[in-house]
């Protein structure tokens, strides 16, 4: 094997391993952002409940009965904490690993 075939198979090695980064890459990118819709929604939801009634809820089940929020239970962890009914609450949005 000669120098040449081995700069051939290195640089044939680094695009292989450049293009796995780009896709895992993308995909963390994608996650994040279905983890940040989740958060939006939310927050959203809560918002709407402080414009309509005044206070914001006190639970994230109040919001999924009154409001409509919906996500997919198995995928996302989400804990709202709320403090006081005039104080916006602490939302977290957790991806959940399968396995």
């Amino acid at each position: 094997m000669g120098k040449r075939d081995i700069a051939i198979v290195l640089l044939l090695a680094l695009l292989l391993f450049g293009a796995f980064r780009v896709v895992t890459y993308l995909d963390n990118s994608q996650q994040t952002s279905q983890t940040e819709m989740v958060h939006d929604a939310v927050r959203k939801a809560a918002l709407t409940c402080y414009a309509v009634e005044g206070a914001y809820p006190g639970t994230l089940s109040y919001l999924e009965e009154n409001y409509g929020l919906s996500y997919d239970h198995s995928r996302y962890l989400v804990a709202y904490d709320a403090f006081a009914s005039n104080l916006f609450p602490d939302i977290r949005v957790i991806e959940q690993k399968a396995g």
